[in-house]
């Protein structure tokens, strides 16, 4: 039998819908299409969508963006092949004007448009009904971000104290990754078990970002108390929802399920390296997802 033609892998894309006080919404229009729609563009070779969605943000219209939730993804025909893109809800981090924003070949114009009147600006029917999506989520979120340290040496080929069992190389690399996902949800703190696989999995960030890392046996393999891992994952998580400061927690698999359990949310078994990203809005979870960079 003759062999099928290969399909064209998707072009893969990420964006966001960025609001900011007052109804309004940041809409670009590009100049080759005369269209109107919201700041987006290709990933760059292994890079991650949170991270392309940052960077796009950033390029076509000079703000620096933190991630909310997600939003629908949206998949359609792109000259001759398929495009996935994927969105999430953002706010602008610092100054929000764009009135000095300078004209180039690809964006000529960004805008905050009052998001009734963006409904009807927009081009693509798509763009409108990811705008209604965006809409429900448009009130300010934390992330919470729940982390399992990276890839370790083997408990069978480790023979000193299992709390220093050092990351793998490929762990240190996973490390190094999650430097930019991490910064697209603007996390400002960090807590972590004291054992030297998770120490050194979030090293990379707190060395980027200029943190301290608040070391809590509580998070360790160690800790025989569930009831006092859950306390403190409430509290990390009252602080993080009220003083609106986005908050990193590595912990390891035995503990991740009080973890949580506490935070009221189901367990997502993550894999080493992976992270769960719970959004949280006055007490409440208004979503989670799941990330692993590999």
């Amino acid at each position: 039998m003759a062999s099928q033609p290969r399909r064209a892998a998707d072009v893969v894309a990420a964006g966001a819908v960025v609001f900011r006080p007052g109804r309004e919404v940041l809409l670009v229009h590009r100049q080759k299409y005369d269209d109107w729609s919201f700041p987006k563009g290709k990933l760059d070779p292994r890079e991650h969508p949170t991270t392309a969605a940052v960077r796009e943000v950033a390029e076509e219209t000079g703000l620096h963006v933190r991630l909310g939730p997600p939003l629908a993804t949206m998949r359609y025909p792109n000259n001759g092949r398929m495009k996935t893109v994927h969105y999430w809800q953002g706010r602008a981090v610092g100054d929000d004007d764009v009135s000095a924003y300078e004209p180039n070949d690809e964006i000529d114009r960004v805008a905050w448009v009052d998001r009734d009147e963006a409904a009807g600006l927009l081009t693509y029917t798509r763009d409108q009904a990811l705008l209604e999506d965006a809409v429900r989520l448009r009130k300010p979120t934390t992330a919470l971000v729940v982390l399992r340290h990276a890839h370790a040496r083997s408990r069978k080929a480790w023979k000193g104290d299992d709390r220093q069992r050092p990351l793998l190389s490929g762990g240190r690399d996973e490390a190094f990754r999650l430097v930019p996902v991490l910064a697209a949800y603007d996390v400002g703190r960090v807590v972590s078990s004291g054992s030297t696989r998770c120490l050194e999995t979030v090293a990379p960030y707190v060395e980027t970002v200029g943190l301290d890392v608040e070391r809590r046996k509580e998070l360790a393999e160690e800790c025989s108390d569930p009831e006092r891992t859950a306390r403190v994952v409430r509290e990390v998580a009252v602080e993080c929802d009220s003083t609106r400061r986005g908050t990193l927690l590595c912990s390891h698999r035995p503990v991740l399920p009080t973890v949580f359990a506490a935070l009221g949310v189901p367990d997502p078994r993550l894999e080493p390296g992976e992270m769960l990203v719970v959004h949280l809005r006055k007490g409440r979870v208004v979503a989670t997802e799941k990330h692993l960079v590999g």
